[in-house]
């Protein structure tokens, strides 16, 4: 087990702990099957389950989310991650373009960001007014007191990371050509509000952190034990039944009969590099 450090800024530091590649594997794989029983559970029942995905730039969101989903059916379990809203989405209601994400009877969607962007960049930014922020601090838990009175399960997670951990995954980012896109202009300018987003997060959970819909903290300085602690969370919080369906039994083959399979050199072969 990690023990509990609180930095200077708020945020929750582990001190570094790690686990081997086999345990970390054998451990996902394992978890990996109770999610596919989970998912049948939601569709069986026709729940809605919407899950939030929040926290500092390099958090591990992202890992976390593609671990849940990479063994899922995409048709029960979608992610949503919006982008810029449109200057229509400015002029309507702060919520509307979230609400017409959330689940239907049998879904699951994990929200890699949320309407929490007005409460973290949008506010620390300038991107909103004062106004427009104290509403959204008012009207926010009993948005989701309505959620979850109409029947959608509301579970929420703030990924905490050390400012020293962030760092490190931020110069990572730079040298790797595969992982630069992740490192957006606005995720450069926010290294310089790191208290800001700190005292912002504290607002945040001081109006948002509520009965009906809590914050889970995980602590995400070690990514791997970070995953495999949301999606044991995760499991807990849907009680389900191992509703996974037998295997159907493969028909032989059918023979070929009169069928004359066309010429190979009239289609269109790739490559064979490798």
């Amino acid at each position: 087990m990690c023990n509990l450090v609180v930095n200077g800024t708020g945020d929750v530091k582990a001190k570094k702990h790690r686990i081997d590649e086999k345990t970390y594997e054998k451990e996902l794989a394992r978890l990996q099957v109770e999610l596919v029983k989970m998912q049948e559970w939601v569709k069986h029942e026709g729940l809605r389950v919407t899950v939030v995905f929040e926290g500092r730039d390099a958090a591990g969101k992202g890992g976390v989310i593609k671990r849940i989903t990479e063994s899922l059916n995409p048709r029960i379990c979608r992610v949503v991650a919006l982008g810029t809203p449109t200057e229509r989405e400015k002029r309507s209601w702060y919520f509307q373009r979230y609400v017409a994400h959330l689940p239907s009877a049998g879904e699951i969607v994990l929200m890699d960001r949320s309407w929490y962007n007005r409460a973290g960049v949008e506010h620390v930014m300038g991107f909103c007014t004062d106004a427009e922020y104290h509403e959204f601090l008012r009207s926010c838990p009993e948005f989701e007191r309505m959620l979850v009175r109409s029947g959608i399960q509301v579970i929420k997670y703030w990924f905490s990371v050390s400012d020293e951990e962030q760092e490190r995954r931020f110069q990572k980012r730079m040298k790797d050509p595969t992982r630069s896109w992740k490192l957006s202009p606005m995720d450069v300018e926010s290294r310089s509000c790191w208290i800001e987003y700190s005292r912002a997060k504290d607002t945040m959970f001081a109006h948002t952190d509520i009965k009906q819909a809590p914050w889970y903290v995980v602590k995400a300085d070690v990514k791997k034990c970070a995953r495999l602690n949301c999606i044991t969370h995760l499991l807990s919080m849907i009680p389900y039944k191992d509703l996974t369906p037998t295997p159907p039994k493969l028909p032989p083959r059918p023979t070929e009969g009169a069928y004359v399979r066309p010429p190979l050199e009239d289609q269109t072969f790739i490559s064979e590099i490798w």
